[in-house]
Parts: structure tokens; C-alpha cells; sequence
């Protein structure tokens, strides 16, 4: 058994990861122009430094949640973060663009054992009647992560250069090492024994790659080709998985269990609704309102704030009312706080975005905690690295659409122009058209989320 301390301290482990890693990708959009200007990176190459990340942890998350599973989700968690670290300080020490990128996919390969395991220790040593409070704790930080990113990653580069966003996690890295060899004496590994699927694996790698690659490719003609790939690897996926006597993936955890199904569906409509609203944000602040990018952060932090608040009580009350009908009542009033950013203008008062973002982090907050409760909850224990491992899928393929759905709405209203103050209407109606696209896809994720099934009663 798991005493109280030790509790504890897995869940302060899994808080220390779960920032890290969001921290680390959010911030480092605002250091882009320095990088450019360092490198003398093109936009291309600058794509490849933001995405680089987010491909190789799509690829490689639920992999290492089955492998998690098998040899233990401890070992797994410790490496993760030992190559998160290593990784962040070959990026902070990177001579060149292309050393950059190739530091930032290994840091995605750590990113990816970290969102492996983290969620599911949590899940396996708090019990029912108190599980949605820890997780909700958990989520909150990787929100706060993610929001509070570019605040602090434009302070940072500001005052101490671009390297600094990647050497603060050298130190934080290193702790969360420390407190692990310390404080957990624990291992987990309910499918010892198995074979781990690498047949399963690589075909699921090229399904990924292609999907995601057709949705950062949406506005070229080879969007096409990656499409059909993604089509193909499918099915060919599904058939192996299937024949497998110990797959990568217990496919019926998706036939057979509709909460676990529609939970992760919701998922990554929330993110797909939601991640790029303080990209869209931040340039309407800086460029049409005029604000730096340390007020911009500042006005920005108003959603985060408001999560990390209500995050842990949302999933508490997880605990005891159904995630579907808390979590769906979060969809609600995500789409109502999108809503709101549709009527954008020029001239738009500043407490009406501070409300209007005070709304979203509330919405953010009944959704996040309890809608991963009910995912980590609705499987076998021996099935919990794969279900943490989804849950991470949804929300990086969840990002990849929310910028997709961005830059396509840039591409459409302003093309590939520099951002000046000719084209600022042009800036603005993009943010309105893609807050009309979010808006309305957090709409649909309030009936994917209902229709989700019950945990407490079955």
C-alpha cells in the first residue's frame, strides 16, 4: 500500500512534469522572433522548431504508455524526464537551427514518457472518492503550462535571451529526479510479462505522422498525400491490432466502452477548440490594440488563474456527480466564452476580455479535470498507461488542429504577407472567423461529451 507521503509526493512529481512539458512548448512561441533573428531561420524552419515537439510526442506517447505498462510506469516516468532535462539543455546550447530542431523531437520523445505515466500513477494510488480532486490538481498545472508560457517565456527572453526558456527546466528536471528516487519507493507494471506490439507500434507511428502532417499541410496540394497515407495506415492498424494476441492496443477499450471513447473525443475537441486562443489573442493585443508582450501575458494570465483555482474543486465534484454532466456544463461555458472573442474589435473595453477569459479558465476547469477523470477511470488498472497515453494523443492531436485551423484562417484572409498595420483588418477578421470556428466545434463537443456514459454507476 501507498501511505499518505508518498502520495503526495507522486502527485507533486506529476505536477512537476505535467508544467514542464506545456510550459516548454507554449513558451517558446514567443521566443521565435529571437531565434529567427539569431539564426537567420526562415519561417519554414521556424515551423519545424514549434512542431517538431508535438510530431514526436503524437508518435511516440501511447508506445511508451504500453511499454509503461509492461515494465514498469516508475521507470518509464524517470527516464522521461532525464531526457526531457538532457534535451533541454542540448536546445538551450543548440549551435544552429537544425541542432534546435533535432533537441526539440528528442524532447518530445521525453515529453511523451512523461504524459505516459505521470496521469497514471496519480490514477493508480488515489482511490475513486478522491481521484478527481488529484487529477483536477494535475490538469490545472498542465493549463497553467500552457497558458502561462508565453507570459513568461517573453520575460525570460527579454531579459536573459531565448536559451533561458530551456535552461530553467535543467534545474526543475533534476529536482523532479530527486524527489522521485526519494519519495518513491513504488513500482507499477500490471502487464509484466507481455510482449510489447512493435509491429503495432510502427504502424500506428506512420498513422499519426501522416494525420498530423495532413493537418499542418491543409493548405498545400500534398495534404492530399498524407490523407490518403492516414487512410490506409488505418485500417491496416486496426486489422493487426486485431490478430494480435498482445497488441499495442486493446482495441475493444473503444468498441466496447463508450465513456472511454466519447471522453477522448472530447478531449481533443477541447483542445482543438481551445489552444490557440492565446496565439490569436496575443497578436490582437500586440499588433491592433498596440500592448507589449509582458501586458499582453499579464492581461493573459486572467484564464489561468481562474483554472488553477477551480481545476482541483471541478474534479473533486467528479468525484461525486457524474463527470459527464460536470464536464459537459464545462463544454457549455468553454463555447460561451469563445463566443464572446467572435465580437472582437479595435475598440473592444479590456475588462471585456479579462471577463471573457475569466469565463473561459472557468470553463476550461469544469471541463479538463473531469473529463479525465471519467477517461482514467472507465478502464481495467491494467489498461492505465494506455488510457493516460490517449488522453495525451487527444490533446497533442488537439493542438495540431487548433493551429490548423488558425493559420488556415490567416492564410485565407491575410496570405503570406508580413503582419503590418495595412493588413491589421485583414488580422482581425482571421481571429473573428477562426473564434466562429472554435466556437462552433465546442458546440458539437457539448453533445460528444453528453452522450459519454457514466463512471459511478457502472
Amino acid at each position: 500500500m501507498v501511505d499518505e507521503r508518498e502520495k503526495k509526493v507522486i502527485l507533486l512529481v506529476a505536477c512537476l512534469a505535467s508544467f514542464l512539458v506545456p510550459f516548454t512548448g507554449s513558451s517558446i512561441t514567443v521566443a521565435l522572433p529571437a531565434i529567427a533573428a539569431q539564426f537567420n531561420a526562415d519561417t519554414v524552419t521556424l515551423g519545424w522548431i514549434t512542431s517538431a515537439y508535438i510530431v514526436s510526442a503524437a508518435l511516440f506517447i501511447v508506445p511508451f504508455g504500453r511499454l509503461a505498462d509492461i515494465i514498469g510506469r516508475k521507470k518509464i516516468f524517470m527516464l522521461g524526464v532525464l531526457i526531457f532535462t538532457i534535451a533541454s539543455l542540448a536546445c538551450a546550447l543548440a549551435p544552429s537551427s537544425a541542432i534546435l530542431i533535432a533537441a526539440r523531437f528528442i524532447q518530445g520523445i521525453g515529453g511523451a514518457m512523461l504524459f505516459a505515466t505521470s496521469v497514471a500513477m496519480v490514477t493508480q494510488v488515489y482511490s475513486q472518492d478522491e481521484r478527481g480532486w488529484a487529477l483536477g490538481i494535475t490538469i490545472a498545472t498542465v493549463y497553467t503550462g500552457l497558458s502561462i508560457g508565453p507570459f513568461l517565456g517573453g520575460i525570460l527572453t527579454d531579459h536573459y535571451g531565448w536559451p533561458a526558456i530551456f535552461f530553467i527546466n535543467v534545474p526543475i528536471g533534476l529536482a523532479t529526479i530527486a524527489l522521485t528516487l526519494k519519495g518513491v519507493s513504488h513500482e507499477w507494471a500490471d502487464a509484466t510479462g507481455e510482449r510489447f506490439d512493435l509491429v503495432g507500434s510502427v504502424v500506428y507511428g506512420i498513422m499519426v505522422f501522416s494525420t498530423i502532417f495532413f493537418l499542418l499541410t491543409l493548405s498545400y496540394p500534398t495534404a492530399v498525400i498524407w490523407m490518403v497515407v492516414a487512410a490506409c495506415a488505418l485500417p491496416v492498424f486496426v486489422w493487426w491490432e486485431k490478430r494480435s494476441t498482445i497488441p499495442l492496443m486493446n482495441l475493444t477499450i473503444f468498441s466496447k466502452n463508450r465513456t472511454f471513447l466519447f471522453s477522448n473525443i472530447a478531449a481533443m475537441i477541447n483542445y482543438g477548440a481551445t489552444f490557440a486562443v492565446a496565439v490569436l489573442l496575443s497578436l490582437y493585443l500586440q499588433f491592433i490594440r498596440g500592448f507589449s508582450a509582458e501586458t499582453a501575458g499579464i492581461i493573459l494570465v486572467a484564464q489561468p488563474v481562474v483554472q488553477m483555482i477551480f481545476s482541483p474543486l471541478a474534479g473533486k465534484l467528479s468525484d461525486r456527480v457524474e463527470p459527464q454532466v460536470v464536464a459537459t456544463i464545462g463544454m457549455a461555458i468553454t463555447a460561451l466564452g469563445l463566443s464572446f472573442f467572435i465580437f472582437l474589435t479595435p475598440f473592444t473595453p479590456l475588462y471585456g476580455i479579462i471577463i471573457s477569459l475569466m469565463v473561459l479558465g472557468f470553463g476550461y476547469a469544469l471541463f479538463s479535470s473531469p473529463n479525465t477523470n471519467a477517461i482514467m477511470s472507465s478502464v481495467n488498472i491494467r489498461y492505465l498507461g494506455i488510457a493516460a497515453s490517449m488522453n495525451a494523443t487527444m490533446r497533442s492531436l488537439g493542438q495540431v488542429i487548433s493551429m490548423a485551423i488558425a493559420m488556415i484562417c490567416f492564410s485565407v484572409f491575410i496570405g503570406s504577407v508580413a503582419i503590418t498595420p495595412s493588413v491589421y483588418p485583414d488580422l482581425l477578421t482571421s481571429i473573428n472567423v477562426a473564434f466562429i470556428i472554435f466556437t462552433g466545434l465546442c458546440i458539437a463537443g457539448v453533445g460528444i461529451s453528453y452522450v459519454r456514459g457514466t463512471i459511478h454507476n457502472s
